[in-house]
């Protein structure tokens, strides 16, 4: 007769160097934990001892996303179902104490009890790319604005012979112009030893104004290949797209349902009421990044957006504060932006908008003054620069109305 394989439960607390493994049975007994060097030959060590006991139903790894990234991956590719596991709770760990083998099978424990655990990002897709490219572009704009703001702290203090030459011109004119200098003299003279700094500075400037954009074009590359329609979504673009992504991972199914995207990214209504009022805030939780870039579409839209303005105007007038319409939308656009992302449409197309405006000799300015709107906008919305679905159709009716009065005419 054969022999039933055991299930078992693996706990495993992760370090640089070193990850400690714990083994706990289906009942909670602790069965075994012992310490493996955290690189590939000991993977594959840890690997050999969680089947040695049983077969493994549940494995929690505490920093999927760091430490135990490298793990994580050989056990998914092995066939283990794999489990991000929360920071040890603090008022157990000041009872029983700190230890790897006890985080260990506290992480073995929590799988077992289906508490603080979520899936992890799979992190061998594109948006692992995203990821890293942003990473590196995030340090560029923050080089790239300490340039520039030692650039005119230097020259608030700098010799006046240097001032002059560059006292009031803005910053796109100041940097061409401080790069194409030519200092000369002796570099004991602070005139020279400024201009020189200055001229430096400025170049370090443009090389990472460079290295930005060149990010930028294979970002846009990247979500042309595996989001072509994201960027559809008005007040969407490359640095909302990506961090969108980056956030949601290469494993979009770990987000079963809209209200759980609402969570990751901090827009999920909590109570906060209390004695006679009544009222709701957004979760402070969630990824914070992300909750930025919503907010980054919010208002783009109340400026771009006609839709959103009229809503905006109509919850004023029902008494609402700017920050609970604020609010309100932060969590229509995370509904909006989930839909997207798991059920892609493509922007209703505005090509015929232009060709019809020409042929019945109607301008941009006379048009936009049938919709109290600048000309600029009704421009952006036809080359399909900026999206605004309900300006467009407007205008669309409108065109129509026109060449239908011009054939009665």
């Amino acid at each position: 007769m054969a022999t039933e394989i055991p299930s078992v439960i693996v706990g495993v607390d992760t370090h640089s160097d070193t990850h400690y493994v714990a083994i706990i049975d289906e009942h909670g007994k602790h069965l075994t934990a012992e310490e493996f060097l955290a690189v590939g030959s000991g993977y594959r060590k840890i690997l050999s001892f969680i089947t040695h006991f049983g077969l493994a139903i549940g494995v929690g790894v505490e920093g999927t996303g760091s430490y135990g990234a490298g793990l994580s991956r050989v056990l998914r590719t092995a066939g283990l179902p794999v489990y991000e596991v929360n920071r040890p709770n603090r008022q157990a760990r000041r009872l029983r104490g700190k230890s790897d083998p006890l985080d260990a099978y506290q992480a073995a424990e929590s799988v077992l009890a289906e508490r603080g655990t979520s899936t992890p990002k799979t992190k061998d897709g594109p948006v692992e790319c995203l990821r890293v490219l942003r990473a590196a572009r995030s340090s560029a704009m923050k080089a790239r604005t300490i340039a520039i703001n030692q650039i005119k702290g230097i020259l608030v203090s700098a010799p006046e012979q240097v001032r002059s030459r560059f006292r009031g011109l803005t910053s796109a004119q100041l940097i061409p112009a401080l790069e194409r200098s030519r200092p000369m003299g002796n570099l004991t003279d602070p005139d020279t030893a400024t201009a020189l700094t200055l001229k430096k500075l400025a170049g370090r400037y443009q090389f990472l104004e460079r290295e930005i954009l060149d990010t930028d074009k294979t970002l846009a590359e990247i979500l042309r290949d595996c989001a072509p329609l994201l960027r559809d979504v008005p007040g969407v673009g490359i640095e909302v797209a990506s961090q969108l992504f980056v956030t949601v991972g290469d494993n979009p199914e770990r987000i079963a349902t809209e209200a759980q995207f609402a969570a990751l990214v901090g827009v999920a209504p909590i109570p906060a009421s209390s004695g006679t009022t009544s009222r709701h805030r957004l979760s402070r939780g969630g990824d914070r990044a992300a909750n930025a870039v919503i907010h980054h579409v919010v208002v783009s839209r109340l400026g771009t957006d006609s839709r959103t303005r009229e809503y905006a105007a109509r919850r004023t007038a029902q008494g609402k504060t700017k920050k609970e319409i604020m609010r309100c939308l932060k969590r229509y656009v995370a509904r909006e932006l989930y839909r997207q992302l798991t059920n892609p449409h493509a922007a209703p197309a505005v090509t015929d908008l232009r060709p019809a405006r020409e042929d019945l000799h109607i301008t941009l300015r006379e048009a936009a003054g049938q919709f109290n709107t600048w000309p600029g906008t009704l421009s952006r919305i036809e080359r399909g620069l900026n999206r605004d679905d309900d300006l467009a159709n407007q205008f669309r009716t409108w065109l129509h109305e026109q060449k239908e009065t011009q054939k009665i005419n």
